[in-house]
């Protein structure tokens, strides 16, 4: 039988590496979802759409011409034209809508610098993962 003076450095060395290991890993990581998650602007977007094509995106801006519509599964859908001071993306999502016309919203989703729907080719939307009204938000999450 092992003494317990014998056994305990055993047990430490793995604690520290780990003690080693969890900073660098979290230094790695942490930077990646705030990159994630950090707010795009139209213009930046719009000016090098390669760059964000298939990327997550969040921007803000002002909804204007909501459409109501239905896909091809009769699944509710929607689409909005969102405008900045600089520039518009269209926006689209799956069902019932709940953004108003004029709503300043924030926006995350999927940006596609172009794709084809039929025989039209679409330039610059996202597919919406997420649409917040920013005056609809939490007052304590605000600010």
């Amino acid at each position: 039988m092992a003494k317990p003076s014998s056994i305990q450095p055993q047990l430490q060395r793995p604690l520290h590496v780990l003690t080693l290991l969890l900073p660098l890993v979290a230094f790695i990581a942490i930077p990646g979802l705030l990159l994630a998650t950090a707010l795009q602007e139209i213009t930046e977007i719009l000016s090098h759409p390669e760059q964000y094509d298939h990327q997550e995106v969040v921007v803000t801006g002002q909804v204007t011409n909501i459409q109501l519509a239905t896909n091809r599964e009769g699944q509710p859908a929607y689409g909005f034209l969102l405008k900045s001071q600089a520039g518009t993306l269209k926006v689209i999502s799956l069902g019932q809508a709940e953004v108003r016309e004029g709503d300043q919203v924030i926006v995350e989703g999927v940006f596609s610098h172009h794709r084809q729907s039929g025989r039209v080719i679409i330039y610059n939307e996202i597919k919406a993962l997420s649409i917040k009204p920013i005056n609809r938000l939490n007052p304590d999450l605000v600010g």
